[in-house]
């Protein structure tokens, strides 16, 4: 199962094991787009942000969000990303260990597309994501034709 290649997948997540380990399940799953990773919310910012003299620069990009983030938490990585019309149709997975149902809502009227609970133990972690990447194998990404 071969994900569209054309799709960016921008990893947001300060963790070493664990974007090692969200990378290592996406490849097995069969995802072998390209990925970019950061480890902190401002440069994440920085790098959507500092690219919008270049309009397709946001076409066929797909997030995956931790929430406890250095600099710049993921929180209000969400809200600028889905605050601005250049941004805002990425669809963005929040990643985050945090279950606290407030933040889960919050996340959500923020605007983010899905909400995964990073499951403490590693091989809940490792089936969770596994399963993850077959979702993404078929989800649909938006393009920046629609972001006008």
């Amino acid at each position: 199962m071969i994900y569209d290649d054309k799709v960016r997948i921008v990893m947001v997540e300060d963790d070493l094991g664990h974007s090692k380990l969200i990378e290592k399940n996406l490849r097995r799953s069969g995802i072998m787009n390209d990925l970019v990773h950061f480890d902190n919310g401002r440069a994440v910012l920085e790098y959507f942000f500092s690219h919008q003299q270049n309009k397709d620069f946001h076409d066929r990009t797909l997030i995956l969000l931790d929430l406890n983030l250095p600099e710049i938490d993921g929180f209000e990585v969400l809200e600028s990303l889905k605050g601005d019309e250049r941004t805002k149709k990425i669809p963005i997975i929040i990643l985050t260990t945090t279950s606290n149902p407030k933040e889960i809502d919050r996340c959500y009227d923020l605007g983010c597309n899905i909400y995964i609970t990073k499951p403490v133990d590693y091989q809940n972690f490792s089936e969770a994501l596994s399963k993850l990447g077959m979702m993404l194998a078929v989800v649909k990404i938006p393009s920046a034709e629609g972001n006008s």
